[in-house]
């Protein structure tokens, strides 16, 4: 049986693994970023925003459990601002807060996204970004460009994997027990490498990115990517890679 090495972090990867179990497929968990709240920070007053960007689960979840707990008049807000999300499971969890987004392209990443909105709908205009620590800065880029204001916050931060773990994925990597290496953020693929401490895998082995957000950082590195699914999803994710190893 085909074991697939899941970069997730901890309490995001259980799903992806049941999905890769209803193929056949073996997993072993290695987070290369441990998330952690980011301390400190206040919730902002949201009527002084046009719009709000998530680009992320963990923006999610690190907004928007301060903001119920500490500025809960604020959700009302919220429901009634104009907000975009980077892909269907960032939306879905906005969902779960009565956080109507706008609509998401097909092709979940932020460049797409941002394709997709007019310029009538920045310039002159102010955003609240939501951010990781490692966020590329994509989206606050791009409005600048377009006569826009962004205002970054960052609510959450990415931790690399501790050495020992490190140590051992790479002993499973050179025994040939690992048949795909997948990658769910720029951020999981960086770490993983700089935690390998180099960028050569053995022959036969797939690399997996769930978009192109993804895979461009793996590209970037020097690495062939072999899997990208037409969705950009864990569903989606489970059965490219699935395919690609049959």
């Amino acid at each position: 049986m085909k074991t697939v090495l899941v970069t997730r972090p901890k309490h995001q990867a259980a799903s992806f693994v049941k999905e890769l179990e209803q193929y056949g497929l073996n997993s072993f968990v290695f987070p290369t970023i441990e998330i952690r709240p980011v301390p400190g920070w206040k919730v902002p007053l949201l009527s002084q925003f046009d719009g709000i960007f998530f680009t992320s689960p963990n923006s999610v979840s690190f907004f928007m459990e301060p903001l119920i707990r500490e500025s809960p008049e604020e959700l009302i807000t919220l429901q009634k601002i104009k907000v975009w999300a980077v892909g269907k499971t960032t939306a879905q969890d906005l969902a779960l807060h009565g956080v109507i987004t706008e609509p998401i392209p097909k092709i979940a990443d932020a460049v797409t996204l941002m394709e997709e909105i007019g310029n009538e709908a920045i310039a002159g205009k102010t955003f609240l970004f939501l951010r990781g620590s490692l966020s590329l800065g994509t989206i606050p880029s791009i409005i600048k460009k377009r006569g826009g204001t962004c205002v970054g916050l960052t609510v959450y931060e990415n931790l690399p994997p501790s050495l020992e773990e490190s140590t051992h994925v790479k002993k499973l990597l050179e025994k040939g027990e690992l048949s795909c290496l997948s990658f769910t953020s720029p951020s999981t693929a960086v770490n993983f490498f700089e935690a390998l401490g180099t960028t050569t895998i053995p022959d036969g082995v797939q690399i997996a990115a769930i978009g192109t957000t993804t895979a461009n950082a793996l590209k970037k590195l020097g690495l062939p990517v072999d899997v990208i699914p037409e969705d950009f999803n864990a569903s989606s994710f489970a059965k490219a890679i699935a395919k690609a190893l049959q």
